[in-house]
């Protein structure tokens, strides 16, 4: 499947992919690149249940940086899917990948999303688009604690967003990957009080951090496109796995509370 979008353009940090972000470009439902996708089947793979490749389809501005992401609880991909072109059309290679079984718990999509990222730097299709040393991770509730746990293990991924996450670990003193947590002010899931905010009240106070959470909304608010999260989603991935400074004011100073946001706070400034 291929969707058509403007030539990106150069730029003069080599990790920075397309033009100069606005408001407007990273707010957008498609950013500048093109994009395409593959599948990847559950057979053909080991460590995870096989998935989706987004990615762009122009290669003339170098490799491009990659993330996994796990869906949550009984969920299968389809429930993360919307990233996929979202971050693809922004610059980045997406996997949408579905877990070993839909009962997995946090830990084992954790270990799941680390063997999908080993996968697509190395064995899939796409492997030679990608720089293997910017790659982050992604995960919605279950997923959402699965991705803190790949963090914690493999300290050299360079971003995380967990999204409603849910975990019984409640101490990630341990992680050093800058990490933004996305919650759901009424999530009756996984309360944002018992699992978002002291997730990221436990990361280290020196660590580039943030937490954004959806007034009004609840569990399943990042499983559909919304304008909100792909915004703060853009930043903080290109911010992080591109260095792309572009993005550092679309991040800080942190925004006030309105009518989507109920509360936002950051490590301003990175």
């Amino acid at each position: 499947m291929l969707a058509c979008a403007p030539t990106a353009t150069a730029q003069e940090n080599p990790f920075e992919r397309g033009p100069d972000p606005t408001e407007r470009s990273i707010e957008a439902p498609r950013g500048p690149f093109a994009t395409a996708t593959t599948t990847v089947a559950r057979g053909g793979v080991q460590g995870f249940g096989g998935g989706t490749i987004y990615y762009p389809t122009d290669t003339s501005e170098g490799t491009f940086g990659a993330v996994a992401i796990s869906p949550g609880f009984t969920e299968s991909q389809s429930a993360i899917s919307w990233y996929g072109q979202r971050l693809a059309s922004q610059g980045f290679v997406v996997f949408t990948i579905d877990t070993n079984g839909i009962f997995d718990f946090p830990d084992q999509r954790g270990d799941q999303l680390l063997a999908a990222l080993d996968y697509l730097t190395t064995h899939s299709t796409v492997a030679d688009r990608i720089d293997a040393d910017r790659l982050g991770v992604l995960g919605h509730s279950m997923g959402g604690g699965g991705s803190l746990s790949a963090v914690d293990e493999r300290t050299e991924l360079q971003a995380a967003i967990p999204l409603a996450p849910w975990h019984l670990n409640q101490n990630w003193s341990g992680v050093d990957v800058p990490t933004m947590i996305i919650g759901g002010e009424t999530d009756f899931i996984a309360p944002v009080d018992t699992h978002a905010e002291p997730f990221y009240q436990s990361l280290p106070s020196s660590l580039d951090k943030a937490y954004l959470e959806m007034k009004g909304k609840g569990h399943f608010v990042t499983n559909s496109p919304n304008t909100v999260i792909a915004k703060f989603a853009i930043s903080w991935l290109k911010r992080f796995i591109d260095n792309d400074t572009r993005y550092e004011r679309f991040l800080c100073p942190a925004p006030s509370p309105d009518a989507e946001i109920s509360e936002y706070r950051d490590t301003c400034p990175h």
